[in-house]
């Protein structure tokens, strides 16, 4: 098996893992980091051979942006509270505690390497999280700082770790030279952030073509992820910063075609991304057991250590943290999401997994110094980096669906409906409204006012069914079963329109382009 070969079978995984992991209650991500496992230890699958120093530029920016569309701004804003806990303070501790242990426990490790030890185990993985989140039906509070954790915390933990790295490779560290890097780290990859997103906005508006405007967006976050590190700023953080502000700035209501095709892209993405990621993270365990040649149970050691203190650091962490938000949050008037009882906040330790920011941070390790020595216990650092992984990403993916049945968290979905239900109606108001402005400026027919005022009613039911029932209870059983019969027949002669246009596809001289045209059309129209 080649290298080509390989990353087909790892494609070919990413996509038979989803319906997999949904058939036996597992986490896509856990699942292809086991089949990693299993090539890296097959005699004839090749060791992967891909550049440390590419693997966090080719992998993460597509997969934040896949992240950052699920959510918004405004989200991010209410819960920045929690979000800071975790994502900025936890990783601080965590990196603190990390790199304590492990220099009293592995020998001769100087206190530089280890805090780069402590920094690249600290930020548990945004893929996996939001991944394992969704799949699991978590309540949304939760998701919500889960995906903000994990978007976040990488930026604070890749910061570290560049300045301990520095610290280790030259033997100098200056505590203010490098809260300075922090900032204008910080500062540069927003500036970059803001600027390629409104200069992206400008250009999708020129560009106009659905395609154009979606193959823009792939390459707008490795743009910002190159831009900023080029300048010395957070790539991931600047990936943040312009893909937030094209979910805020860059949505045409009317633009139906670009946004179903750019919904059904960038999953397709997000999908392959994801598990061509972790089953890398899998395949590159033979690096680990190569280091560990002749030192198993000692490394093991350290290794079991280190993942132990990160997991009881994040419980420790979480339990007065969540208790100071929660007294914090009696005192607003505004909604934050936050764990409403000890089960959620079991829920959300046990879903610190690490991945593959983690592995490619141990992986780009440098292999020298400045002084041409070989840097400090680096083959100690990979193989504890890649047991925390483990541990974490193995251990816990697996265990945590169980865990969540077990203490029952389940998502809200009377309150998810109940939303639904509110979007409807507004919706069907804001389709009324527009009716009587129209109606005023122009002398409609009655008869086809009345159909254009069902048509509005029609919106909102398709939305949400149960707001047609609520209809039927005030009286209005005759409109709604008429409705539902106009749309099961209307949907049959588009039916039957589709398997007609697309049978000339195949009669003699037909272009298929024009019968994929018109096809497009009909089915656009057909999800309306």
């Amino acid at each position: 098996m080649d290298q080509l070969a390989l990353l087909f079978v790892l494609l070919l995984g990413a996509v038979v893992s989803v319906p997999v992991g949904d058939r036996f209650g597992l986490p896509s991500p856990v699942l292809m980091t086991l089949l990693g496992i299993v090539l890296a230890v097959a005699d004839f699958v090749p060791n992967v051979d891909v550049p440390p120093d590419l693997i966090l530029p080719l992998v993460l920016p597509p997969l934040l942006y896949a992240a950052v569309r699920r959510t918004s701004w405004r989200q991010f804003a209410a819960n920045k509270r929690p979000i800071f806990l975790l994502a900025v303070a936890l990783v601080f501790v965590t990196t603190v505690c990390v790199a304590a242990v492990a220099h009293s426990v592995i020998p001769g490790l100087p206190v530089a390497a280890a805090v780069a030890l402590g920094a690249l185990v600290a930020p548990p993985d945004p893929v996996a999280a939001t991944a394992v989140a969704g799949q699991l039906g978590l309540p949304r509070r939760l998701v919500s700082i889960l995906e903000g954790e994990g978007l976040f915390n990488d930026v604070t933990a890749i910061v570290l770790y560049h300045v301990a790295i520095a610290a280790a490779v030259s033997g100098e560290f200056v505590p203010g030279e490098a809260a300075l890097e922090l900032v204008l780290s910080a500062v540069v990859a927003v500036a970059v952030g803001v600027g390629l997103g409104w200069g992206a906005n400008r250009l999708l508006d020129l560009l106009g073509d659905a395609t154009l405007q979606i193959g823009l967006t792939l390459l707008v976050p490795y743009a910002a992820y190159v831009l900023a590190e080029e300048l010395h700023g957070s790539g991931v953080l600047a990936v943040l910063t312009c893909a937030l502000f094209l979910a805020e700035y860059a949505t045409d209501p009317d633009d139906v075609l670009t946004r179903l095709a750019g919904h059904a892209f960038w999953d397709i993405v997000d999908t392959l991304v994801t598990g061509v990621a972790f089953g890398l993270i899998g395949l590159e365990l033979h690096n680990a057991i190569r280091t560990a040649s002749g030192r198993w149970g000692e490394m093991l050691g350290w290794a079991g250590i280190v993942a132990a203190v990160v997991i009881v650091v994040r419980l420790a962490w979480l339990l007065p943290a969540t208790w100071l938000t929660k007294r914090l949050h009696a005192r607003r008037d505004y909604d934050e999401d936050i764990p409403l009882s000890w089960r959620e906040t079991v829920i959300m330790w046990w879903s610190g997994m690490r991945g593959v920011a983690s592995v490619a941070l141990a992986l780009a390790i440098p292999l020298e110094t400045e002084a041409g020595d070989a840097f400090p216990d680096r083959d100690e650092i990979v193989f504890v980096a890649f047991g925390v992984i483990m541990a974490t990403l193995v251990l816990q993916g697996l265990t945590l669906p169980w865990l969540v049945k077990r203490l029952g968290v389940r998502a809200d979905t009377e309150r998810e409906k109940a939303f639904e239900r509110e979007l409807a109606v507004r919706a069907a108001k804001a389709a009324k409204r527009r009716l009587r402005e129209i109606e005023e400026v122009e002398e409609l027919p009655e008869e086809l006012s009345e159909q254009m005022l069902r048509r509005a009613f029609e919106i909102g039911v398709r939305i949400s069914p149960e707001m047609g029932e609520e209809e039927r209870r005030e009286g209005h059983d005759a409109r709604v079963r008429r409705l539902k019969r106009v749309r099961r027949i209307q949907g049959e002669l588009l039916s039957a329109a589709r398997h007609e246009v697309l049978a000339a596809r195949s009669e003699v001289g037909a272009d298929p382009e024009v019968v994929d045209r018109v096809l497009r059309q009909l089915d656009v129209r057909s999800l309306r």
